[in-house]
């Protein structure tokens, strides 16, 4: 484990950074697969079935991905302190807070899911192997809201490369199991369910070995702090902010894709394949932001200063660094691109007009990531949650002035705005936030 006092250099950073870029890496691999294999069953139910059960368990799943930031934030500021008892009671706090809600959703799975489907109605035999579907995942939701607390305090003390290895034995035994029980043993759409399931469990198994220096000495079963009042409040706090915000965020993408919806259906489609351009952007300065969280965290716990301004400049550099270079792939190969993901001549031609906004959006946006992973680290989530209130409020105007005047264009800038407000009212604040460092 990298020693929370030695000095922030740009090795330590990208040593944080380069095994989050790679984990993420293999998640749409993973999703491609589970497609893939249930098409080979030559009918469209249970694509669709698997598609709709995916997007509701991620959709409830989304809900606590507060806990992999809060996690971090908090812990890093622990390790930082040099409160090793404080670091390992929040791993706990998270495990027991990730396991006490998947066990909430296993108990009320039936209205869950009635309410799911209410929402997003199927026809009735995808919605038959959705059900299916769900009611075998739906036992893996403890073993998945757990792993956000294991990610977030993998990040906090600077252990990445277990983040890697966790993603790659995830989706690598998923995919092996995908074939075997779909393709090898005709489970159809309940074998990707059973794969998945195994993965999820046997994951946590493997990221509870990978925090094994977190459960040394009994330290961590010092329940009077575990459950100590003041700091499960501030848990909370933290993790309400977070919750807020990125509420707020998803919202506003939303807003993006109904808003393009009324502006026909190519521009739609383009849009959607527009969209993933910003999907590799996030899963790129991800491991930047990242880096972010743990470094400034640290800084903070440790009262300095000074490696507080330092974490934050060296891990926004090479996130800058990032995003051009994303800019200009995007701009070069982005015809390319645009070609794979659709065969339409329509989409093609409406993707390649429009494709200069996908090109600018790394850079433009690189600030509020990197922003966000600062603040995450510094536990400065009740600025965060005020920033984004601001920002989204200046999109919904930007949308209204722009979309009228200038169509998808407009509402790609709306977004752009939206990217910039974002890093304004947070770097607005981050005088602040080094000045409460003492």
């Amino acid at each position: 484990m990298q020693d929370a006092s030695a000095p922030i250099t740009h090795g330590r950073v990208l040593k944080i950074a380069v095994p989050i870029v790679l984990s993420n890496a293999t998640v749409p691999i993973l999703g491609a697969v589970d497609t893939g294999v249930v098409g080979q069953l030559g009918q469209a139910a249970p694509i669709g079935a698997v598609g709709i059960g995916a997007v509701i368990l991620s959709t409830i799943y989304w809900i606590f991905g507060f806990l992999r930031m809060g996690t971090t934030g908090m812990a890093a500021q622990a390790r930082g302190a040099g409160d090793a008892v404080e670091t390992r009671a929040l791993l706990m706090r998270g495990l027991m807070l990730g396991g006490a809600a998947g066990l909430f959703f296993v108990l009320t799975q039936v209205a869950v899911f009635a309410g799911a489907f209410a929402l997003s109605p199927a026809s009735p035999e995808v919605e038959t192997l959705a059900r299916a579907y769900l009611e075998v995942r739906i036992w893996g939701a403890p073993a998945t809201i757990a792993l956000f607390a294991v990610t977030g305090w993998l990040i906090a003390v600077e252990r990445t490369r277990g983040v890697f290895v966790l993603q790659v034995w995830m989706n690598g035994l998923n995919i092996v199991l995908d074939l075997w029980f779909v393709l090898g043993l005709g489970w159809g759409v309940e074998g990707v369910a059973i794969a998945t399931l195994i993965a999820e469990w046997t994951g946590l198994a493997l990221g509870l070995w990978l925090c094994r220096d977190g459960f040394e000495d009994g330290i961590w079963r010092d329940w009077a702090r575990i459950f100590d009042a003041a700091r499960l409040r501030r848990m909370l706090q933290v993790n309400g902010d977070i919750m807020i915000r990125s509420v707020l965020l998803t919202g506003s993408f939303t807003t993006f894709l109904f808003v393009g919806s009324d502006l026909g259906d190519v521009n739609l489609a383009a849009n959607q394949v527009l969209l993933q351009f910003l999907e590799i952007t996030a899963f790129a300065l991800d491991g930047f932001a990242f880096s972010a969280e743990a470094l400034v965290g640290s800084a903070v716990g440790a009262r300095d200063r000074y490696q507080v301004r330092r974490a934050s400049v060296m891990t926004s550099q090479w996130g800058v660094g990032g995003a051009l270079l994303l800019g200009v792939v995007f701009f070069v190969a982005g015809p390319a691109l645009i070609d794979l993901m659709s065969t339409s001549p329509q989409v093609r031609e409406a993707g390649r007009e429009f494709l200069v906004w996908a090109a600018l959006a790394p850079v433009i946006g690189v600030a509020s990531w990197m922003f966000d992973g600062i603040y995450i680290g510094a536990t400065w989530t009740r600025a965060m949650r005020s920033a984004m209130f601001q920002s989204v409020a200046i999109y919904l105007v930007a949308l209204f002035i722009l979309v009228p005047s200038f169509g998808n264009h407009g509402l790609w800038a709306a977004l752009m705005v939206l990217n910039i407000a974002r890093g304004v009212t947070l770097g607005w604040r981050y005088p602040k936030l080094e000045a409460q460092v003492a």
